[in-house]
């Protein structure tokens, strides 16, 4: 193989490159060049020789160039070079050993950002920062925001502070949409997925659902009723269209109460109630009578249920008949055809034991229900009524027939 010549001036200046640098040693600086670690160390001892080159830069410690060097002077400056590079690797090794132990599965920049202001008085934000992999622009940027930073942090708790309430105050139940329309309620300003994300950063959670259970039991209907319904669980107004069904309230020692419901799904209030320890007929009718007293009259309006043998009986028929009501059904076993008011037993069941599987008595589970069947038509937040509560909603729809008169 035949060898390469290089012009003078291509030696000078890689001689030059090389002097120049404290920190970078021959291998490094022959590898960018293209030559070989030796030939470069043969070029920078015959520039010594020569005098046109002295030692190699290394502030006070550096020899001065005072004629050429032997080749002991030069080993001599290498090892200094080596031992440099070795602390400052070492250096590096306990930069990034704090840097593992501070991140902690959170090594994002800002995470970074905070690890170079902690410990720029121990080794500087120039090495930080070329450690770390992040400009030191960005870095500096970051500082002068602090301030900023720090008032939305005090917001942000101040926040936390009113969502706390707000979630206590309705029993943890509310999740991060019922807080920000509650919040908005009460003339705060503020936009949902910040009320999301400071919930979730204080582990402020709402209640999810459960697994639903199955407790109507079906039977062949008595008489055909049709489906005026058809899963459309809306109403052009209060008083139209009502749902209904049965649930069971779990009491200590394996014991039940029974809930019926009747819920008008123009406003999504419960209009009617009844809790029994039992499953009769009655338990319905009683229900429906009571809807019909918070109404005044329910003349004409529909009520949709289940095939539950309740529901399908003469003397339910008859209530019906009795108040003016048109009663309807879907398909046998199922449940999606009267889904709004199993959502609504659900819901109800979910916030009042709130985990835990019975209630100690029949007098606490009676308390609890009517407690939160209270609060519910008078101050829960529905997200289909625009996160108003449905007796809210109800008066908001008079006052509209009001002024459109």
């Amino acid at each position: 193989m035949a060898v390469k010549s290089y012009p003078p001036e291509f030696k000078a200046d890689a001689v030059a490159l090389y002097l120049s640098d404290p920190e970078r040693m021959l291998a490094s600086v022959a590898e960018d060049l293209g030559i070989s670690r030796e030939t470069l160390r043969n070029w920078v001892r015959q520039a010594q020789v020569d005098g046109s080159a002295g030692a190699k830069e290394r502030g006070p410690a550096r020899k001065p160039a005072c004629g050429a060097l032997s080749s002991d002077d030069v080993l001599e400056e290498e090892n200094k070079q080596l031992k440099a590079r070795i602390r400052a690797l070492e250096t590096e090794r306990d930069i990034l050993r704090r840097a593992a132990k501070y991140f902690a599965g959170r090594d994002q920049l800002v995470s970074r950002f905070q690890f170079v202001a902690d410990h720029r008085g121990a080794f500087g934000v120039k090495r930080l920062c070329r450690v770390l992999k992040v400009s030191r622009s960005g870095f500096y940027r970051w500082c002068k925001a602090a301030p900023a930073r720090a008032e939305r942090a005090a917001a942000d708790a101040a926040l936390a502070e009113e969502i706390r309430h707000i979630h206590g105050e309705f029993d943890g139940t509310y999740g991060s949409p019922r807080v920000t329309a509650e919040l908005r309620a009460r003339g705060r300003g503020v936009n949902h997925k910040r009320v999301a994300r400071v919930m979730r950063r204080c582990g402020i959670v709402g209640l999810h659902l459960r697994k639903k259970v199955r407790t109507t039991v079906p039977e062949p209907s008595r008489q055909k009723v049709p489906d005026l319904i058809r899963r459309d669980f809306t109403a052009p107004a209060p008083n139209r269209r009502y749902v209904g069904d049965i649930t069971y309230l779990p009491v200590g020692d394996g014991r039940f109460l029974y809930l019926a419901t009747v819920l008008d799904l123009g406003s999504r209030r419960l209009a009617g109630w009844s809790i029994a320890d039992h499953m009769r007929t009655e338990l319905v009718s009683d229900a429906l009578r009571a809807a019909a007293a918070t109404r005044g009259s329910l003349d004409g309006a529909i009520f949709h249920a289940d095939h539950g043998a309740q529901y399908t009986s003469a003397e339910f028929a008859g209530v019906c008949a009795e108040l003016g009501v048109r009663q309807s059904m879907g398909a046998v076993g199922t449940s999606a055809d009267n889904a709004a008011a199993e959502a609504f037993n659900a819901t109800l069941k979910r916030e009042t034991l709130q985990g835990t599987k019975r209630w100690s008595s029949a007098r606490e589970a009676r308390l609890a229900v009517f407690t939160w069947i209270t609060r519910y038509n008078t101050r829960r937040r529905h997200s289909t009524l625009g996160y108003l509560s449905p007796i809210d909603y109800e008066q908001q729809t008079i006052d509209r027939v009001l002024l459109a008169a």
